[in-house]
């Protein structure tokens, strides 16, 4: 690994479970345009993916391997040691694993660098209501009183996971996935664009919910030639082992593979009218509780999105007036919205003109937000984790 940057300023050593993910390099671009340096520390899913960014290789790991990857946990920790961590003056871990990695390399290392906790999903495991649910949350519990912060990308993770499970935790800060945008980072042209003779939906991002890609390809059966539907992003096969052939069969349904962010966003989105937004790998848990990428890069390009109104995606889009919400059952409420449209199409352009006359923070995440947070998470640190509650009231950062 390549000595850290002796610029003067602040060191994240990043703790990441794979270092071809898309939405951590998005996280590395976004602290070096906030003035921060980046030490990567980090594991990877794919032999022929290379990161954007220099990081140690803690091992390979694979998904839904859950005994694997926990033994990986200790291996992790070994190979993190003499990779200048104790030059760091923050510690940053994504996801429960890595952060577990984290915390016994700096244990190894004698250290007391303060500790963040990023949580972009409550994973299943955690969130069961049985005796392995809370054995992996008397794991969690462990941990989070070894950090300074955890960093959520929801309220509902919040309100329904940490303020229920681990109500004595205090510092939690909502860092929502909006664009970290670089210079020069423009919309597409879709508030341009006139009327359209079919309405093309996209679904971008991690493509991981089986439910998702049937209800689309229901729209494409029942709407023939009036719809086509774009699929771009990471196909999770371990939950959709028939993703391929689905696509290969499926008249109207084309996946384009990976984009690359931010240099494709544009294209992507200028190529759709509308977003899926819906997940429901979860259903009742972390699919009900987060608020995805797609939320903000669709919105950023002035394309409607389209998720459950009982979501708390859906509760965003209400809120912002700027999409379209559905009620269960989504296999009857779906089709009616697309028929709806292709009738009158007045919602949808109303819809977008919403889009494009929201404040860009709404889409943007405002330069020095990261570096703020890095400071909050170090001098609450102090040298040591204290995520004890002290008052009644979490610290909250929100979208402006």
């Amino acid at each position: 690994m390549q000595k850290p940057s002796s610029s003067g300023n602040l060191l994240v050593a990043y703790f990441a479970h794979d270092w071809g993910d898309a939405a951590i390099n998005r996280r590395v671009a976004g602290f070096r345009r906030d003035g921060l340096d980046v030490a990567g520390f980090a594991m990877h899913r794919a032999d022929d993916v290379a990161p954007d960014w220099v990081a140690a290789d803690l091992g390979q790991t694979f998904d839904n391997k859950y005994l694997q990857r926990a033994l990986s946990i200790p291996r992790g920790a070994r190979r993190a040691q003499g990779q200048n961590l104790e030059q760091a003056d923050l510690i940053l871990a994504r996801n429960l694993d890595m952060l577990l990695v984290a915390l016994e390399a700096r244990r190894r290392a004698r250290l007391q660098t303060p500790v963040v906790y990023e949580c972009l999903d409550i994973h299943r495991f955690v969130a069961r209501e049985d005796a392995i649910g809370a054995m992996f949350r008397r794991i969690e519990r462990r941990a989070l009183r070894r950090c300074a912060s955890i960093w959520v990308s929801s309220p509902a993770f919040l309100s329904e996971y940490f303020a229920v499970y681990h109500p004595d935790m205090h510092c939690v800060q909502i860092l929502e996935n909006r664009l970290q945008a670089p210079p020069g980072l423009r919309p597409s042209g879709r508030s341009s664009k006139g009327s359209f003779g079919k309405i093309r939906i996209g679904w971008f991002g991690n493509l991981r919910c089986a439910r998702s890609l049937s209800l689309l390809c229901q729209i494409l059966r029942s709407h023939g030639e009036a719809v086509e539907v774009v699929l771009r992003g990471y196909p999770a096969e371990a939950e959709i082992p028939d993703f391929h052939r689905i696509v290969q069969s499926q008249p109207g349904l084309t996946f384009g593979g990976r984009y690359h962010w931010p240099d494709e966003l544009a294209s992507i989105y200028d190529g759709v009218d509308v977003v899926w937004a819906g997940d429901f790998m979860d259903s009742g848990k972390n699919s009900d509780w987060l608020l995805p990428n797609r939320l903000y890069e669709g919105g950023w390009n002035a394309c409607p999105p389209i998720a459950p109104a009982s979501s708390q995606t859906g509760k965003w889009i209400a809120g912002h007036g700027c999409g379209f919400v559905l009620d269960e059952p989504i296999e009857q409420s779906l089709p009616a919205l697309i028929t709806s449209l292709i009738a009158d199409p007045a919602p949808f352009y109303k819809a977008r003109d919403r889009l494009s006359s929201l404040p860009v923070e709404t889409f943007i995440e405002p330069i020095g937000t990261l570096r703020d947070l890095a400071n909050q998470a170090i001098a609450s640190g102090a040298g040591q984790g204290n995520l004890k509650k002290s008052d009644s009231s979490a610290s909250i950062v929100t979208s402006a």
